[in-house]
């Protein structure tokens, strides 16, 4: 089967079909990356859908090895003992999993060290693991690779920062452009001699260059790195922001800024504290914050947004086929989910299809929300009824999806949780509901009325079944029904086409075929 060749539209409509079940897709579904990096060492294992890959395992040992290293050329040695036992920990567990070779990065610190080399031999002898040493410019291409998982056809600038070192590169048409390496982690301006007058003068003098090789960069800002998520969860904690996932979370240059001076008139340990940030972190936090408030002076971004994918992901975007990379993560995700969790997988198509004539004028980006929706709307059903309705929007809200704004979170959250309730006030959500303008609200609990309905009167994946049509001007919503089906409309279901219909401010009929 030649899936390349298959075109995107016919039985499987706009979003094509999956290919997930593809064996080159399945071949990357449990793959093991080990990122050795100045502040922290990270095993992650990606398994499931290989274009939105779900995080089968993730641990982080902050170890340190790029401290003190502008002073002594040379990895710290209480970290390099941590990184050592580390990475023996990670292929012990590898071998558990049963998993192919893991693949193992280092960045700057690594490969600035005298006695890098010499680490790296120490790893292949205890481990068997071979360390692969990548240079600025290859770091700065495979965290923007990881960006590109995440968002794809995004475009803008993408800024790692590491420990030792701080890399830029440029994203456009779902390919990586120029790039570029520096000397600004935090780690290592730490180390600077002449106090912070010197390193504010050396940050200065750094990004100018780093935006003369660069050019203009007046697009979006992708932030990737744990110092700048460590960032965000303080401006999230400032602005007294509701949802607490960082991923696609965005600030404008003003915030920036505004949260640079917070941190800077903040006691650290209460920071922490109310931030939910770790002490190795936030030591580093305060001349980040320095670095990023040049960043955004410096390149003058139209606005930021935090990405939680960078070089791990990179790596496994590395792996893809061509046409796997081109294909929607969220609803690749979504997809997979359906074919795990529901009841009846491949139902989430008949089901679009049923509540589609609702959203005729919807746009593009509206549309992908309600397949994602339709798709998802029976993954949780093995929650208790009480509380089912919840279980939905917290799982939309808060998992691990990529290419949803925060926005689009709350929008698929509320129209799944109007899947399983008419109402949604008095929960525990409340205060999210105001990220989605009113009509975007209007619009996700018809969605989701309208697969409340569907559920109920669609019992089969195929064949002639009821549907709706909606006239809009004229307020008028018909239900439309085979004889031989005409029994599943009962109280219930009658019930839910006239709440739908109440949403809608719509007259109703229904109309046997």
């Amino acid at each position: 089967m030649n899936l390349q060749s298959e075109p995107a539209q016919g039985e499987w409509g706009p979003f094509g079909r999956p290919l997930f079940n593809d064996p080159s897709a399945r071949a990357l579904s449990r793959v093991g990356v080990i990122d050795v990096g100045s502040n922290s060492v990270r095993l992650v294992v990606f398994d499931g859908a290989a274009r939105s890959p779900a995080y089968f395992y993730n641990e982080k040992i902050m170890c340190g090895l790029g401290a003190g290293l502008s002073e002594t050329g040379r990895l710290n040695p209480e970290g390099r003992r941590r990184a050592l036992s580390a990475m023996r920990r990670f292929q012990r567990i590898a071998e558990g999993m049963d998993l192919p070779p893991l693949t193992a990065v280092a960045t700057a610190a690594v490969r600035d060290a005298e006695d890098g080399p010499e680490f790296r031999d120490d790893i292949q002898r205890e481990t068997g693991l071979r360390l692969w040493v990548i240079d600025g410019e290859e770091e700065a291409r495979l965290s923007a690779q990881g960006v590109l998982l995440g968002w794809p056809g995004s475009y803008g600038l993408v800024c790692d920062i590491g420990g030792s070192s701080m890399e830029l590169a440029e994203i456009a048409e779902g390919r990586v452009g120029k790039r570029t390496t520096s000397q600004l982690g935090p780690l290592k301006l730490a180390g600077m001699s002449g106090g912070a007058r010197a390193r504010k003068d050396y940050i200065k003098s750094v990004m100018a260059d780093l935006s003369d090789r660069m050019g203009p960069q007046h697009n979006r800002l992708f932030l990737v790195g744990g110092s700048w998520r460590a960032i965000a969860k303080i401006d999230m904690h400032r602005r007294g922001y509701p949802l607490k996932v960082l991923h696609e979370y965005r600030m404008s240059p003003s915030a920036v800024q505004a949260t640079v001076r917070h941190i800077a008139e903040s006691d650290p340990d209460a920071l922490r504290n109310a931030c939910g940030v770790s002490s190795a972190r936030m030591a580093l936090v305060p001349i980040a914050s320095e670095v990023l408030s040049r960043l955004v002076r410096t390149f003058k971004p139209k606005d930021i947004a935090i990405s939680s994918y960078g070089i791990r992901e990179g790596l496994l975007y590395e792996q893809m086929p061509q046409r796997l990379r081109d294909r929607d993560p969220l609803i690749e995700a979504c997809r997979f989910a359906e074919a795990k969790d529901a009841r009846l997988p491949g139902f989430g198509r008949t089901l679009f299809d049923f509540v589609t004539p609702l959203f005729r004028a919807a746009p593009p980006a509206r549309q992908r929300l309600i397949k994602a929706a339709s798709l998802l709307h029976d993954v949780s059903w093995r929650a208790h009824p009480d509380y089912r309705a919840e279980v939905c929007f917290d799982n939309a809200t808060r998992a691990n999806l990529g290419g949803l704004k925060h926005s689009e979170r709350v929008f698929l959250g509320l129209a799944l949780l109007h899947r399983y309730s008419n109402k949604r006030d008095g929960t525990a959500f409340d205060n999210l509901y105001t990220l989605l303008d009113d009509r975007s609200q209007h619009q996700a609990e018809v969605l989701g009325k309208a697969m409340r309905l569907g559920a109920m009167l669609l019992m089969q994946k195929e064949g002639p079944g009821a549907a709706l049509i909606w006239q809009p001007k004229k307020r008028k919503l018909t239900l439309t029904m085979p004889k031989a089906t005409q029994d599943l409309f009962g109280e219930v279901a009658e019930a839910r086409f006239l709440s739908l219909a109440t949403t809608l401010n719509a007259e109703t009929s229904v109309k046997i075929t």
